[in-house]
C-alpha cells in the first residue's frame, strides 16, 4: 500500500509555466531512480515545480516522505527529521538495533536528551537504516522544500544517510534557496547521483501566461513589458505588480516606474535602514536614472557618490560591476521599490538634477518632464525633439512615451495641439507593437477631437490596432468616410484600409485591387507619396496572389523614384511585394537576400510589427530551400514574438506550423494549424483561413492521416476560388491535395487537380510547382501500375527540384523513388532520402524513412493485378479493388500499404470501405469470395 506523509497544503500549486524545460529534466532524472536538487533566489518558483513534480512522481512511491521547513522555526533540533520520520517510527522502529531505535526515538520524540554529540553515530546509522527498512518495502520519495532552513541536526542526519544509500531505491527531492552558486554546499549533502537545476527567471510571454492565469487580463502589453523589467521576472514579484496595478485605478505617469506594492517594499528594502541618509539619496538619483553611473552621479550633485554606492553595494543592494562603470542595483525591484518609496518632492528633485548632468539629450528631456508639473510649452517642445530622435534611433517604444510626455505638457492653445503629439506617440506605440496603448489614445483622442484631419487619423489608428479582426471595426469606416468628406488626402487613407477590408472580411481580391488603385489615385491627386506608394505596393501584392498579369508593373510603378524610406522597409511595402514575386518565382537567392536585408533594418529601426512579418519571410526561404532546422528556429522566433506584441499571431502560427511538420514535431504542428484555423475563423478572415487549413492539410500528410489532408485542402481550393487566387504559387497545396487522393485511391479526382493547377502552372511559368505536380503524377501513375513510367517520372522531378533549389521537395521525392522500388525485385534502399532528409533536418521525414526501411521485403506485384468479375467487386473504386485483389492473395495490411504506395492507415480505411459495399464483415469474407469466384 503506498503511503504519503502530506505536508500541510499552503497554496493550491499553479501550472508549471514556463518551467517545461526544467520538470522536462528533472521528471527525467527521478524516473532513472536518480535524486533532483532545484535552486535559485526567493520567489523564482521553486516550490511549485517541486509540489508538481512530487504530485507527478508520488504515484511510483511506496512511501512518500515531506519536510518544509521555516527560518523561524531551524533553531529546533530534529525538527525536520520528525517531520519525514515520525509518521513512520512505529513502523520501522522495530526493524532498527536497540541503541539506533533508543537514539531516533528519543530524538523524534523530545523524550530523553538525544544530542549529535552524545548519540551523532548512533543517530546517524539510525536514520540510514529506517530508509533501507523503508525502502526494503517499495521505493521511497523524500520530498524537502526550503533546504535553506533546515534545522542543523536535520540536515547532518540526512546528508550523512543520502551519502551510504547507494542502490537503495531512495529518491530525493529537494528545493533550496540560493542567490549564486552557493548550491554546492547542498549538493555535497545530497545522494551522489543527485541533478542540480537552477530555476531561472521567466521571459516577458510567460509573465503575460502567469498573469492571465491569476486573472490580471486586464494589463496593457506595454505594462506587461514593464512588470518583467520590474520583477526580473521572478513570478511572485510578478504576481505581487500585477495585483497591485490591476487594484489601481491611476497607471502610472509615462517615464515613472511601476507603483510597488507594500509587500515587495517590505521585502526588498528592510536593508535601507542601515543606509545613511546621504547614500539613500544617492541611489534615488541612481534608481532615476536610465543608465547611472559614479560620474553621472556626481554631476547631479551627488559628491561622494563612489563612497555612498560602496556601502549600499556592501548591504547587497547594488550588484558589484568589476569590469564596467555602470551602478546597477542588485535587482530590478529594488530600485522601483526605492524610488515609490520616496515623496513625491524628492522625486522631482532627482529629475530636475538628472535634467541637467545626463548628456543624452532624449534622458535630458524624459528628466525635464518628470521634474515638472503643469503644462509648459519648452519641456513640451525638448520632449517632441527627443521623440523624434527617439525615432529616429529606432526606439518606437521611447518614442511613444516621451510624446506622451510632450502631449501632457503641451497646452491645450499650443502649436502643434496636444492631441496631435497623442496621435503621433500612438502611431510610434502601433512601430513598437505597443496595440493596446495605441487604442487607448486613438479612443481617448475621438472623445473631444473636432479636426477632420485628427479624427481621421485617429480612426486609421483603431482601425490598424484591430490587426486582422476586422469585423470588428466595421462601424467605423462610415464614421472616418463622414469626417474626411472630400478631402483625397484623408480618403486615400481610408480606401487603403477598404482594401484589407476586401481581402480579409470580404475575401475578394477584385474588389481589394480596385480600392488600392483608387486609394493611390487619390494620394497622388494629394501629394502624399507616401500614401501612394503603400497602395501601389499592396496592389502588387494583391496583383501577385491573383496571378494578375500586370503584377509585375505595378511592381515596377511602386519601386519608381521618388521613394520614401518609410515605405521601402514597410512589411506592406514594394520591397516586401517584390520578395513575394521572387519567391513565387523560384529565385530564392535573392529572395533570402531581399527578405533578409530587410529583416536587419527594421531590427535597426525597432519596428516590430515589420520584424515580425519578415522573420516569417526569412523561415519561409529556409523552408523551401529545405534548411528545416534553421526555418523552424526563426518560425518560433516569430511566434513568440506574435504572441508577446498580439501581431500576426494567426500568420506566424501557420508558418511554425509548416516548420514543425518539416522539421520539428508533428503533432505541435497539428495543434498550431488547428488554433491557427479556429483564431482566423473568429476573425473572419478568409484569407488565412485558407493558409491555416493549407498548414493543416500538410501537418496532416506527414502524419499519415491522408484523409484529414484531404478533407483540409479540399476546403482550401473552394476558398481559393471564391477569393479569385489563381496563383499555385501562393500557397503551393496543389500537390500534396494529388497525394493525398492518390493514397486514398480517388485517382480520378488526384488527376483532376493536377490538370487544372498545371495549366495555371504553366500560364504563370512556376517551375517548382511544376514539378512537384509532375512528382504527384508520378505516384498517381504507380498506382495504375505504370511502375517504370512512374520511376521514370520521379527521376526526373529529383533532378529538376535539386537544381531549382528546393530541398526538402527534392528529398521527398527521393523517398517516393525508394519507395516505389520496394515494389521491384532486387534490393531497395533508403539511404540516399535519409542523407536528404538528414542534410534538410526533417526530423518527421526522417523518421518516416526509418519507419519504411524495416518493412519486410514483399513479392513483386504484378504489372496490374487482375480484377475480380464478381458483379460486387465491379462496384468498388480502383483503389478499393486493388486492395480487395491483394487481400484475396493474402497480402497484410502493411504488404499492401508497401505494394501500392499508401499508407497502413489508408489500407485500413479503405478496407472499411470495401467491407460496407460489398456487405461483408471482415477480410476473411474477402478471401472467401475470392473462393467462390475461383470455383464458378
Amino acid at each position: 500500500m503506498q503511503r504519503d506523509f502530506q505536508e500541510p497544503a499552503r497554496c493550491r500549486p499553479d501550472l508549471v509555466i514556463g518551467r517545461e524545460e526544467v520538470f522536462a529534466q528533472a521528471r527525467e532524472q527521478l524516473a532513472r531512480g536518480g535524486s533532483v536538487l532545484l535552486h535559485g533566489p526567493a520567489g523564482i518558483g521553486k516550490s511549485t515545480v517541486l509540489r508538481a513534480l512530487a504530485a507527478d512522481n508520488g504515484g511510483s512511491a511506496r512511501t512518500v516522505l515531506r519536510c518544509s521547513a521555516t527560518e523561524s522555526e531551524s533553531h529546533l533540533p530534529f525538527l525536520a527529521l520528525a517531520d519525514l520520520l515520525g509518521l513512520v517510527l512505529d513502523e520501522v522502529s522495530g526493524k532498527l538495533p536497540a541503541a539506533q531505535r533508543t537514539a531516533l526515538e528519543s530524538a523524534l520524540t523530545g523524550r530523553g536528551e538525544s544530542t549529535l554529540q552524545r548519540d551523532g553515530l548512533a543517530l546517524r546509522l539510525a536514520v540510514l537504516s529506517a530508509l533501507r527498512a523503508l525502502a526494503a518495502e517499495g521505493p521511497v520519495l523524500i520530498v524537502a522544500d526550503d533546504v535553506q532552513w533546515l534545522d542543523s541536526a536535520s540536515a547532518e542526519l540526512l546528508g550523512f544517510a543520502a551519502r551510504r544509500l547507494g542502490d537503495t531505491p531512495v529518491r530525493m527531492l529537494c528545493a533550496v534557496r540560493t542567490e549564486g552558486q552557493e548550491y554546492d554546499r547542498h549538493l555535497r549533502a545530497s545522494p551522489p547521483d543527485t541533478l542540480a537545476l537552477r530555476v531561472n527567471p521567466l521571459s516577458r510571454t510567460q509573465v503575460s501566461e502567469l498573469l492571465g492565469h491569476r486573472g490580471y487580463t486586464g494589463l496593457p502589453r506595454s505594462t506587461v513589458r514593464d512588470i518583467h523589467r520590474t520583477s526580473g521576472g521572478n513570478p511572485l514579484f510578478a504576481l505581487e505588480l500585477g495585483r497591485a496595478l490591476s487594484e489601481n485605478p491611476t497607471p502610472p505617469r509615462p517615464g515613472e516606474p511601476l507603483p510597488v506594492p507594500t509587500s515587495l517594499r517590505t521585502l526588498v528594502l528592510n536593508r535601507l535602514e542601515m543606509l545613511s541618509d546621504e547614500a539613500r539619496r544617492t541611489l534615488l538619483v541612481a534608481s532615476a536614472g536610465a543608465r547611472p553611473t559614479p560620474a553621472l552621479l556626481r554631476a547631479a550633485g551627488r559628491e561622494n557618490a563612489e563612497a555612498e554606492t560602496a556601502q549600499a553595494a556592501a548591504l547587497g543592494l547594488l550588484a558589484t560591476e568589476p569590469e564596467g562603470p555602470a551602478v546597477r542595483f542588485a535587482h530590478p525591484l529594488i530600485s522601483a521599490a526605492l524610488y515609490a518609496e520616496a515623496p513625491a518632492h524628492e522625486r522631482r528633485a532627482a529629475h530636475a538634477a538628472l535634467s541637467k548632468a545626463a548628456s543624452d539629450p532624449i534622458e535630458r528631456a524624459r528628466h525635464l518632464a518628470l521634474a515638472t508639473t503643469g503644462t509648459d510649452p519648452d519641456t513640451a517642445d525638448s520632449l517632441a525633439e527627443a521623440a523624434s530622435l527617439a525615432r529616429d534611433r529606432g526606439a518606437p517604444s521611447v518614442a511613444a512615451s516621451l510624446g506622451l510626455l510632450a502631449a501632457r505638457h503641451t497646452p491645450a492653445d499650443g502649436t502643434p495641439a496636444p492631441d496631435t503629439r497623442r496621435l503621433q506617440a500612438a502611431e510610434d506605440a502601433i512601430t513598437a507593437g505597443e496595440l493596446d496603448l495605441a487604442r487607448d489614445i486613438a479612443r481617448d483622442v475621438l472623445t473631444r477631437a473636432t479636426v477632420p484631419a485628427d479624427r481621421v487619423r485617429a480612426w486609421i489608428i483603431v482601425i490598424d490596432t484591430a490587426g486582422h479582426a476586422m469585423t470588428e471595426v466595421d462601424s467605423v469606416f462610415p464614421q472616418a468616410l463622414a469626417d474626411a468628406g472630400d478631402d483625397p488626402q484623408l480618403l486615400a487613407l481610408i480606401h487603403y484600409q477598404l482594401t484589407w477590408r476586401a481581402v480579409l472580411v470580404d475575401g475578394d481580391f477584385d474588389q481589394a485591387r480596385e480600392e488600392a488603385a483608387h486609394s493611390a489615385a487619390l494620394a497622388a491627386r494629394a501629394g502624399d507619396r507616401y500614401n501612394e506608394l503603400m497602395a501601389l505596393a499592396f496592389q502588387a501584392q494583391i496583383e501577385t496572389l491573383m496571378g494578375h498579369p500586370d503584377a509585375p508593373a505595378t511592381i515596377k510603378k511602386a519601386l519608381k523614384e521618388p521613394q520614401d524610406p518609410r515605405v521601402s522597409c514597410h512589411h506592406n511595402g514594394a520591397g516586401y511585394s517584390r520578395f513575394r514575386w521572387l519567391i513565387m518565382s523560384d529565385q530564392l537567392a535573392e529572395a533570402r537576400a531581399t527578405v533578409t536585408a530587410l529583416l536587419r533594418e527594421v531590427q535597426r529601426t525597432g519596428a516590430v510589427e515589420s520584424e515580425v512579418h519578415f522573420l516569417r519571410g526569412v523561415a519561409e526561404t529556409e523552408l523551401r530551400s529545405g534548411h528545416c532546422g534553421r526555418a523552424l528556429d526563426l518560425a518560433r522566433e516569430s511566434l513568440m514574438m506574435a504572441r508577446d506584441t498580439g501581431i500576426g499571431e494567426v500568420a506566424s502560427a501557420v508558418l511554425t506550423s509548416l516548420g514543425e511538420a518539416s522539421g520539428g514535431d508533428v503533432e505541435r504542428a497539428l495543434e498550431l494549424a488547428r488554433e491557427a484555423v479556429d483564431h482566423a475563423e473568429e476573425d473572419g478572415d478568409q484569407m488565412y483561413v485558407s493558409r491555416a487549413l493549407t498548414a493543416l492539410g500538410y501537418a496532416q500528410l506527414v502524419a499519415g492521416d491522408a484523409e484529414g489532408t484531404v478533407r483540409s485542402l479540399r476546403r482550401v481550393r473552394e476558398l481559393e476560388h471564391g477569393l479569385g487566387i489563381t496563383d499555385p504559387a501562393r500557397g503551393r497545396w496543389q500537390g500534396d491535395l494529388a497525394e493525398a487522393l492518390v493514397r486514398t485511391g480517388e485517382l480520378r479526382e488526384a488527376q483532376d487537380v493536377i490538370d487544372v493547377t498545371r495549366e495555371q502552372a504553366l500560364r504563370l511559368g512556376r517551375e517548382s510547382v511544376l514539378a512537384v505536380l509532375d512528382r504527384a503524377e508520378g505516384l498517381l501513375r504507380a498506382a495504375r501500375g505504370e511502375h517504370e513510367a512512374a520511376l521514370a517520372q520521379l527521376t526526373s522531378v529529383q533532378d529538376r527540384l535539386a537544381k531549382l533549389g528546393y530541398g526538402l521537395e527534392e528529398a521527398r521525392t527521393a523517398f517516393a523513388l525508394a519507395q516505389l522500388r520496394t515494389r521491384r525485385p532486387g534490393p531497395t534502399s533508403y539511404d540516399e532520402a535519409a542523407r536528404l532528409f538528414r542534410r534538410c533536418r526533417a526530423l518527421p521525414w526522417l523518421r518516416q524513412v526509418d519507419a519504411a526501411s524495416v518493412v519486410p521485403a514483399v513479392e513483386p506485384e504484378p504489372a496490374a493485378p487482375p480484377a475480380p468479375t464478381s458483379d460486387a467487386l465491379e462496384g468498388l473504386a480502383a483503389m478499393e479493388r486493388q486492395v480487395a485483389a491483394l487481400v484475396m492473395e493474402g497480402a497484410t495490411n502493411r504488404e499492401i500499404a508497401a505494394r501500392l504506395f499508401i499508407s497502413v492507415k489508408t489500407v485500413e480505411a479503405t478496407l472499411t470501405r470495401v467491407y460496407r459495399k460489398l456487405g461483408i464483415r471482415s477480410r476473411v469474407d474477402i478471401v472467401r469470395l475470392a473462393a467462390g469466384r475461383r470455383t464458378k
